[in-house]
């Protein structure tokens, strides 16, 4: 039986004019007026929850129609939204707090790390079998998450400079004290005494904190994957849901098979390795989760792939995987893409193309063809997709 998968996607609010972040998220929710919506620790942030689905097709259509829901919602606001790790232009206000105890709790306890929290990510749910499946699974999943980050990379700016990082959002969320890999589990009850040892410790004051690369659900049967930026291209998303699913099913397969250990418990190198990958994102070296040298992140990546086509090709994904990974590669990351806008016109420009890509309009540049074909259902522009168009721009003349 294939793994059913779902996503919980984060997205800024922006003013549309000025292209900066504001705190109107919960109006913007409002506004909605349905469901699946709800605010972040930000009062700039909008995550959404997708419905839980068997097939890339059903997880891309209702990903687009969000978008798009959003997308409509906040233009009757004079705002846009922007999935992205982070935006170009902000700045940090400690009074911009959703009105929440615990919220209100992280930022006395947390201060400037939860006043820089003005970040966003795209997490992955896969189904699994039980939740001490899900804990062993962790291990050996762990290593190839780094490339994962590096496809999702879409944060060089932060607060109007350039870092020189393809996810910064990544180095603003590892200042967390339980952010990073996920460490190695007996089972779910020794992760659990982990996490009651963490709160023990009042470093932490609930198991929701614990913001691993990859968890178990503490509510369903689910392992989620952490580690990604928000993506503007649901291309990207789907892709990565694609990858994480396989990555999961062949986990799990080989737990099922396994009469011993299948992982050495050597993650000392996975930080250094999630490191890489925000530096670098698809245009340099990555960690190779084999051999652990530095190797071109189209190498790996394409290496993940062929190892990956078995469980691929079980849930009826490989052709769409294959696809959206080529095209990816040769789009190059959102960061790149975003650096070269801003190069030739500016931030706004950058921010304009960021909210562009978010409400499902083609990237700058995009392949005439590719060498793969994907599903059938797979659309680029999204026509497929009920009421999906090109929409006006972001911002005025």
């Amino acid at each position: 039986m294939t793994p059913r998968l779902g996503a919980e996607e984060e997205f800024h609010v922006l003013d549309v004019e000025s292209g900066r972040l504001v705190p109107r998220a919960a109006e913007l929710i409002e506004r909605l007026g349905r469901p699946g919506f709800t605010t972040e620790l930000q009062r700039s942030v909008v995550e959404s929850n997708s419905g839980v689905h068997g097939t890339l097709e059903e997880l891309y259509a209702d990903l687009s129609s969000t978008r798009l829901r959003l997308d409509s919602a906040a233009a009757g606001l004079g705002l846009a939204v922007v999935a992205a790790g982070t935006v170009p232009l902000a700045r940090v206000r400690p009074l911009d707090v959703t009105a929440d105890a615990r919220y209100q709790h992280m930022v006395d306890d947390y201060r400037m790390v939860a006043d820089e929290q003005l970040i966003c990510s795209a997490q992955i749910h896969v189904d699994v079998p039980d939740r001490d499946t899900a804990v062993r699974a962790m291990c050996l999943v762990s290593p190839w998450l780094p490339p994962l980050l590096a496809l999702s990379g879409s944060s060089p700016y932060w607060l109007g400079s350039d870092t020189g990082y393809a996810s910064w959002r990544t180095m603003l969320w590892q200042r967390w004290p339980t952010a990073g890999p996920a460490g190695c589990h007996r089972d779910a009850a020794d992760y659990d005494r982990s996490l009651e040892e963490l709160i023990r410790s009042g470093v932490i004051s609930d198991a929701g904190m614990a913001y691993h690369d990859v968890r178990p659900s503490a509510h369903q049967r689910t392992l989620e994957l952490r580690i990604c930026d928000a993506c503007p291209r649901v291309e990207t998303v789907v892709l990565v849901a694609a990858l994480f699913r396989a990555m999961v099913r062949d986990a799990c397969d080989r737990l099922a098979q396994a009469d011993g250990p299948l992982c050495d418990g050597r993650h000392d190198w996975l930080r250094a390795a999630a490191w890489r990958a925000a530096r670098s994102g698809l245009e340099g070296h990555l960690v190779d989760p084999v051999s652990r040298r530095p190797v071109p992140a189209g190498t790996v990546l394409t290496g993940m792939l062929t190892r990956l086509r078995p469980a691929l090709e079980a849930s009826g994904d490989w052709d769409t995987a294959h696809a959206l990974l080529e095209e990816a590669l040769e789009l190059g990351s959102t960061a790149h893409r975003l650096r070269r806008v801003a190069r030739t016109g500016g931030l706004l420009a950058g921010v304009d193309m960021l909210t562009a890509e978010t409400r499902g309009e083609r990237p700058t540049g995009r392949p005439a063809a590719r060498r793969a074909q994907p599903a059938a259902w797979w659309d680029p522009v999204g026509a497929h997709v009920p009421g999906h168009g090109t929409a006006a721009p972001a911002r005025s003349a």
